[in-house]
């Protein structure tokens, strides 16, 4: 673990008790869906936990942890996150990145001019989107091909090409 990785990674959110026998209901926020099989460790606020059994409903994951057995104790986890330790990430292919390892880069264009650091990133069908926060507010700047050149997370570094009108398009105010 690197020391600018976070020791712990969300992977879902406590939304609610579901059913009276100390289930939650979880808003699930990883790739990997099968993090939350039965016999998988989680950690809440920092505890480890083993999940007894899982079910999906309508996308939401219906989780039975082994120390969780009553409404009233589900009810004190509402809202809280659902995490795995940084040794429980799965190992991704080249070029694939987990987003807590891109936000803070700095971007940077192939002209050598510096827009700014990575402070969010939007996900939706096609591809990612990455905001980027600078001295000239938050330029929005698509993950394709065609525009990221280079990633180095060792060096906290992300190289654009601003195609033409990517830039003055896409700049919004702060």
């Amino acid at each position: 673990m690197k020391l600018s990785e976070p020791e712990f990674i969300t992977i879902g959110i406590i939304l609610a008790p579901w059913g009276n026998k100390g289930n939650l209901k979880v808003e699930v926020l990883t790739d990997f869906p099968e993090r939350f099989a039965s016999c998988s460790e989680i950690y809440i606020r920092r505890q480890p936990m083993i999940i007894d059994g899982t079910e999906w409903y309508k996308g939401k994951a219906i989780i039975k942890l082994n120390t969780i057995n009553s409404i009233e104790e589900a009810q004190k986890l509402k809202g809280q996150t659902v995490e795995i330790h940084h040794s429980q990430l799965k190992p991704l292919a080249e070029g694939q990145y987990y987003h807590f390892q891109l936000i803070g880069l700095e971007v940077w264009t192939t002209q050598g001019e510096l827009l700014g650091n990575i402070t969010e990133i939007l996900t939706s069908a096609s591809n990612d989107n990455y905001i980027v926060s600078g001295d000239s507010g938050e330029t929005i700047i698509p993950a394709i091909e065609d525009v990221v050149k280079s990633i180095d997370i060792d060096k906290r570094l992300l190289v654009i090409e601003a195609i033409n009108g990517l830039l003055s398009l896409n700049q919004k105010s702060s």
